[in-house]
């Protein structure tokens, strides 16, 4: 029988959900899923009980409810945290709620050498005073940086100050931070390596996020996509593609602009959670609602179906350029042939040579569209083929997920 000091306690702290949008909740959703049946590691997750991206469990097959706040999900201990509606501040509250959560469960269980494992550097201020704590209590600090959250078109100049000076504090008081992806393990020891901030370099390792590369169990003419595609306007590999959050520097404007400007005959759908704001204001530059090709059709939240209108797209943008190794294009590359990707480091160190690139000046798409449209499907095929095996052999969830099993153990 499992001796209870031979389990690895790990907290997962900044995912507002398992298996929502984003890449932190697919993450843990992910590992969660992996390890359920280890007996060596035992995961507490905080969650959001209310306000945008919220857990409700109650769409979750498998879920044992403890009370209003807790539940079992995946053989991990799920716990939800009610956040005031305070506006961006609402993350930080988040965060350190659930960090006090985490140390308050950990003293009152007498747990041995517990891993809190924080994802994004939101509360730099406090991050001194909960390593301290942490500490006292005989467990490590690990931290995901993320991608260059300061650097996002969203936040003002004053906000992104702030988030440059919270990954300075993040790093310096964290004992590993795992990057996924060696651009951003680069870029933490290009800026924080003996600079003041740290006498010695930060303890750095890399691991990607992973992808499913299984194919949907939808067939093509399964009545829950062709009801999609009717509703939709679509038709199978007549439409390019982009799955993503409806933010400034995921290139909608750029994208959005070239494709009117393209000679395209397909349709460019987008799924996504619109913003009305951004999206009006796209309309006032763009006048986009002008072109039929453009087509917001919403969210998908089914994943075998969202899997299936991958597979189906003629091509996929990947417009990202904030960020590291990003799901949405290690699951495009994982199922579309063909994908266009805006061309940064972030998405050059993922997909190498299995996908064709764009600037975001002005023509650069537009002319990668044309040329698109009028390759061969052996070429297409090609594509597809090499992007697969790059993802089969550096993104599988089976090794994403054996990696962090392999870096929480070691700290038992």
């Amino acid at each position: 029988m499992q001796q209870e000091n031979d389990v690895q306690h790990v907290f997962l702290v900044g995912a507002k959900s398992l298996g929502a949008y984003g890449g932190y909740e697919t993450f843990v959703y992910k590992l969660t899923e992996h390890h359920q049946n280890k007996k060596n590691i035992k995961y507490h997750v905080a969650c959001k009980a209310n306000g945008d991206g919220y857990m409700d469990e109650t769409k979750l097959e498998g879920v044992t409810r403890i009370n209003d706040h807790e539940f079992e999900f995946h053989n991990a201990h799920c716990f939800k945290i009610d956040v005031p509606q305070i506006g961006a501040a609402q993350a930080i509250y988040y965060d350190i709620a659930a960090l006090n959560i985490c140390c308050k469960y950990i003293k009152e269980h007498g747990i041995k050498h517990p891993i809190v494992y924080i994802m994004a550097c939101r509360i730099g201020p406090f991050a001194a005073y909960f390593h301290k704590k942490i500490h006292k209590l005989g467990g490590r600090v690990y931290l995901n940086p993320d991608g260059h959250e300061w650097m996002r078109a969203k936040w003002s100049a004053p906000i992104r100050k702030y988030w440059k000076i919270s990954e300075q504090l993040m790093v310096k008081y964290c004992d590993l931070a795992v990057c996924d992806s060696v651009n951003i393990e680069k870029y933490i020891h290009k800026c924080y390596d003996g600079k003041g901030i740290r006498k010695k370099n930060p303890n750095t390792t890399f691991i990607a996020y992973g992808a499913d590369l299984t194919l949907s169990k939808l067939s093509d003419d399964d009545e829950k996509l062709t009801n999609w595609y009717l509703e939709k306007g679509l038709t199978k590999k007549e439409y390019y593609l982009v799955v993503g959050r409806f933010v400034p520097e995921n290139s909608f404007e750029v994208m959005i602009r070239e494709f009117m400007c393209s000679k395209s005959k397909k349709d460019f759908a987008i799924i996504t959670n619109v913003n009305d704001k951004f999206l009006n204001e796209l309309e006032e530059k763009l006048h986009f609602k002008s072109d039929r090709r453009i087509k917001f059709v919403g969210t998908v939240y089914d994943q075998e179906l969202l899997k299936k209108i991958r597979e189906n797209a003629y091509a996929y943008f990947h417009g990202h350029t904030v960020g590291g190794t990003n799901p949405s294009l290690i699951e495009a590359l994982g199922s579309t042939d063909l994908n266009l990707l805006v061309d940064v480091g972030f998405n050059k160190e993922v997909a190498e040579d299995c996908a064709l690139y764009w600037s975001r000046k002005p023509g650069s798409l537009a002319e990668l569209i044309d040329k698109a449209d009028n390759m061969s499907n052996e070429e297409i095929a090609k594509l597809g083929e090499k992007a697969k095996k790059r993802v089969a052999e550096e993104y599988t969830w089976d090794k994403i997920c054996s990696m962090y099993a392999e870096i929480f153990a070691n700290e038992n």
